[in-house]
């Protein structure tokens, strides 16, 4: 099958989000991203205070993101930024990534977005946020925007297993991933989910199992990521006083795993990444050393190659299916 199209029609042998874009927009596309100075419901006391266990924003938060400037001025510097990787990006989607970016009264954020949208170069938005942070008025408006430009939702959905969200203080659960998702779908808006592999108290059968789940939920898009330890976090105490409550994966072990979920899940779901990359200074421990992401991958495609497998291989419906908590 290797010199055959696969069902998404190229020759990589899994649903690429880059390969999406470039048929989507008839080129390349960046995206930028930018701190609007958001927080969380789990972190202003709305629903809870400390955030997740494991979350420490400044983890992923580019070096040009700063939330006391205006959107314009941080969308300014991430071009600027790019230019010299991504020579031939000449239109960007802008990423408002940190924290959750819904969470504020529509005006608020019509003008944040309409802001980023009238900057020059850029045709869309992609919005992170937490499923407990939208509602109908809000999506009513995105609906609207998304017949004008490109509009994508993510939701963090991090685990299927309400104990682990419990655990994690997540916040909400994931029958609340379930719904939202649901009803941004049914708005047309283009929609995406993260997940984290690695959390504590699951097993990687338990992890493995969740390809199910996953596969069923209604989304456009997919992020993976492997758990990885962050300085200064509530996490960072809990691992060192139970490691043993985590499945602590190398980077062969991972390799092995994401592709085993891979060929189990859902063909329709474009994949964004297989993994997620933390600065090493703000890691407890560096597991995998400075390896980057471009080699990773190439690691995956690589091995799956060798396996001669692919996304969706063994990927079977199961209509209705859901997932229960092994004490539930």
């Amino acid at each position: 099958m290797s010199n055959l199209l696969f069902p998404w029609g190229h020759h990589r042998r899994f649903n690429s989000y880059t390969e999406y874009i470039r048929k989507t927009f008839s080129g390349r596309i960046q995206k930028v991203v930018v701190d609007a100075g958001f927080t969380c419901p789990n972190r202003d006391g709305t629903k809870g205070v400390g955030g997740c266990t494991y979350c420490n924003n400044d983890a992923f938060n580019p070096s040009y993101c700063n939330p006391e400037e205006p959107i314009h001025r941080q969308i300014s510097k991430g071009i600027d930024f790019h230019a010299v990787r991504y020579r031939r990006a000449d239109r960007f989607l802008v990423y408002f990534q940190p924290y959750s970016n819904t969470f504020a009264p529509l005006s608020r954020l019509k003008t944040l977005y309409e802001v980023a949208l009238d900057y020059p170069d850029v045709i869309g938005l992609v919005i992170g946020t937490r499923p407990d942070c939208m509602d109908s008025e809000k999506l009513d408006f995105l609906q609207e925007l998304s017949k004008k430009v490109y509009i994508q939702v993510e939701y963090g959905v991090e685990s299927c297993y309400e104990k682990t969200l419990l655990r994690i203080n997540r916040g909400h659960t994931f029958e609340a991933s379930l719904a939202m998702i649901e009803k941004t779908r049914k708005k047309g808006i283009r929609t995406g989910a993260h997940f984290i592999f690695g959390l504590p108290g699951e097993s990687l059968e338990e992890m493995l199992e969740s390809v199910v789940q996953v596969s069923n939920l209604q989304i456009d898009t997919i992020k993976f990521h492997q758990l990885q330890i962050v300085r200064g976090t509530p996490m960072e105490q809990e691992f060192i006083l139970h490691p043993e409550m985590f499945h602590h994966f190398t980077l062969e072990g991972y390799i092995t795993f994401i592709i085993d979920f891979v060929e189990r899940l859902n063909q329709d779901i474009v994949i964004e990444r297989f993994c997620g990359e933390v600065p090493p200074r703000l890691l407890h421990k560096s597991e995998w050393g400075a390896i980057r992401y471009d080699n990773i991958l190439r690691l995956i495609e690589t091995e799956m190659e060798r396996r001669d497998t692919w996304q969706g291989k063994y990927y079977i419906q199961h209509p209705g299916s859901s997932i229960q908590d092994p004490e539930s």
